[in-house]
């Protein structure tokens, strides 16, 4: 007597693709509305709470973005995941009045708030607000001289095709910079700073936004975010060039810069 393994039929069905939303697997083609969702809840309390959160060291950071960056005046820009315009506003500052910043973000209601921005501070003009995804982007090969995405590419579902995107619409000689919550290479000082992320920020969402699940998975998303020299090599995959980056606040954030040569 024998035993016989007799192997199922394929019905041609695979499995399907999963991505992590926070600390939770979701299929792929799900995300970016999840993503889209949290981002719709916070919207108008966001520059608010981004104060909050970092005690306004968000802004240190986006000034450091700026420096190291530093655009030629005239450059025309693309800010990805720019929602609010809070970087997309710096960097026409730092272009002197003559330059142009595109900014694209996922979610509509976060664009709106930053046209009203543009308009209240005389910037309207020099600004385009365009709804789009960052893995398929909306523009036509080298077409920006700078990008820039702060805060965004964690909740991007596959980074890889976002950072080819961005290499794509990029001029010859175009550099891309992100700005990211990333890894304090301390142990001791990254699980201070994890017990405050899991147990304050929550509560002050619920208590300035009235949303404390969107703030648990903004936390929960920067543990998941790989380390800086895991985005270095992605980067270097995706064929940027002099790939850099820097810490900041020990590495609460990390600035990440490469070159389309």
């Amino acid at each position: 007597m024998t035993d016989e393994t007799h192997p199922a039929p394929d019905t041609g069905a695979r499995p399907e693709t999963t991505t992590h939303f926070g600390f939770r697997d979701v299929p792929e083609r799900e995300k970016a509305g999840l993503v889209r969702g949290v981002f719709t809840s916070v919207a108008s309390k966001y520059d608010v709470m981004n104060d909050a959160m970092s005690f306004g060291i968000h802004r240190i950071w986006k000034d450091a973005m700026a420096d190291w960056l530093a655009p030629r005046p005239g450059s025309h820009m693309l800010d990805l995941a720019g929602g609010t315009g809070d970087v997309a506003f710096r960097m026409l500052d730092r272009m002197r009045g003559t330059g142009h910043v595109t900014v694209c973000d996922l979610t509509e209601s976060m664009l709106i708030e930053g046209q009203k921005r543009a308009e209240a501070e005389g910037k309207a003009d020099r600004t385009d607000w365009v709804v789009g995804d960052a893995m398929n982007l909306p523009f036509a090969d080298d077409t920006f001289d700078y990008a820039t995405m702060a805060f965004g590419i964690r909740n991007v579902t596959r980074m890889e095709d976002c950072l080819s995107e961005v290499y794509r619409v990029l001029k010859p000689g175009g550099r891309f910079m992100i700005l990211e919550f990333s890894h304090i290479p301390e142990a001791g000082m990254q699980k201070l700073y994890d017990l405050y992320s899991f147990n304050v920020i929550p509560k002050m969402g619920q208590a300035i936004a009235g949303d404390a699940d969107s703030y648990q998975y903004l936390v929960e998303s920067i543990r998941k975010f790989p380390d800086q020299e895991e985005v270095v090599r992605r980067m270097r995959a995706a064929g940027y060039e002099q790939v850099k980056y820097r810490n900041l606040s020990l590495g609460i954030a990390a600035l990440h810069s490469g070159w389309k040569i």
